[in-house]
């Protein structure tokens, strides 16, 4: 990425409407682009984050035997009919209209009914069992208030996976599965220090379900912390005897606020019930599928990164998310001479920041407010010695390095 030949600005100022940090960084770093309130784009950088957020997770959720596949967006009324979640007051985060040539839809706002109307052509024998799927698809929700800007918005991405299983042993087997995958997840994302299991309700469903916190100030919820045990309670669940049953000292305890990164449910039979999902048994008797939903939404993940590790200076990106690794600063005619060599050697590794209308200092400070993991400076000070200045973003350690060794790191 060479600066001089992107449409991708940095600002000095965000909306007035925007309160967090991470959104006010995200939009004057150039990562997203507001169009209205709880509607954002993502521009060049942005984009490249979040694919990196979706790849890890990908890659998890493959390694637990999930098959990816992609599902409209667009609801026929029939399947939530079904369920009863296509009234308004059952779900009152519906965004619907009218085809003209007749008729309703939906933009969904989550996807346990297509999946399960799905499932019906492709699950008939227990020798199809168990099944997990997961696409990454973007939801849509009329919420009243958007606010934090991607952390919490009316149109985001989210991965849900849902598992398919014989029995609630077999499910039960394949959820602690995912629950160690997605604390995996999100140590390879930066937040895994500052992320907990927290048992919050279960519904209908079961006793519990299970969320992923992230401790952030930012947050909407409150959660009760054992750090040492690495597991906390939600408010909504707190009380004497979620405590006694998780086997909890309240003394122990700490209050704090948290971000919710992930989810995952217990659903068993609601929607196999309801579209009468079956299996025929080793026996050949009819069976319901026993079924699990397991959510993390990237974007908002996205939002809690920036939210939770950016400083004064701006953002402050872990290298596997980062949307590029290096920022190179090229000073004197030699010098930036040998950035524009470095950045062809490893163009999706760097950004060359090649402008010709910035003065060194500006470009030092938007390597800052992107949050690029090393800035990397070559002088004409730095060649007469076969060197170059590298600085670590989230330590703020300087260092130099023979060109030999920088281009060994860029290979």
């Amino acid at each position: 990425m060479k600066l001089s030949q992107s449409f991708t600005k940095t600002t000095k100022t965000a909306p007035a409407d925007e309160v967090s940090n991470s959104a006010k960084y995200l939009l004057r770093a150039g990562y997203i682009y507001k169009e209205m309130a709880g509607v954002y784009d993502y521009l060049p950088l942005g984009m490249r984050t979040l694919d990196k957020i979706m790849n890890v997770i990908r890659e998890e959720m493959n390694a637990i035997g999930g098959e990816e596949l992609r599902m409209t967006s667009l609801q026929p009324k029939e399947a939530w009919d079904a369920s009863g979640r296509w009234d308004d007051k059952v779900m009152d985060v519906w965004f619907k209209t009218k085809l003209n040539a007749g008729g309703e839809l939906g933009l969904a706002p989550t996807h346990e009914e297509p999946f399960t109307r799905l499932m019906k052509t492709y699950i008939s024998s227990y020798k199809d069992l168990p099944l997990y799927v997961y696409q990454f698809q973007t939801k849509f929700r009329n919420e009243l208030r958007a606010k934090s800007g991607i952390m919490r918005t009316r149109e985001f991405m989210m991965k849900d996976l849902y598992s398919f299983s014989k029995t609630r042993e077999e499910h039960d087997k394949f959820y602690e599965t995912v629950a160690a995958a997605y604390l995996k997840i999100f140590d390879r994302l930066g937040i895994g220090d500052c992320t907990f299991r927290t048992f919050a309700s279960g519904g209908s469903f079961s006793q519990f379900s299970d969320e992923f916190q992230t401790i952030c100030d930012a947050g909407e919820d409150i959660i009760y912390l054992d750090r040492e045990k690495k597991i906390a309670v939600n408010e909504e669940v707190y009380n004497d005897e979620t405590l006694k049953t998780l086997g909890l000292d309240k003394a122990k305890l700490e209050q704090v606020k948290a971000a919710e990164v992930g989810n995952i449910f217990t659903l068993g039979y609601k929607y196999s019930d309801a579209l009468d999902l079956c299996f025929n048994d080793e026996e050949g008797k009819r069976q319901k599928v026993f079924m699990g939903s397991y959510g993390i939404g990237p974007s908002r993940v996205m939002g809690v990164i920036a939210e939770k590790l950016s400083d004064d200076k701006g953002l402050v990106w872990p290298v596997e998310v980062a949307p590029y690794k290096y920022y190179i600063v090229g000073i004197g005619e030699a010098g930036e001479a040998k950035a524009a060599e470095l950045h062809d050697l490893a163009p999706e590794d760097v950004i060359l920041d090649d402008r010709k209308n910035a003065r060194t200092g500006e470009k030092f400070a938007d390597a800052e407010l992107m949050g690029i993991p090393y800035r990397v400076v070559v002088s004409d000070k730095t060649l007469a010695e076969n060197k170059v200045e590298l600085k670590n973003r989230s330590t703020n350690e300087t260092k130099l390095l023979t060109l030999e060794e920088f281009v060994s790191k860029l290979s």
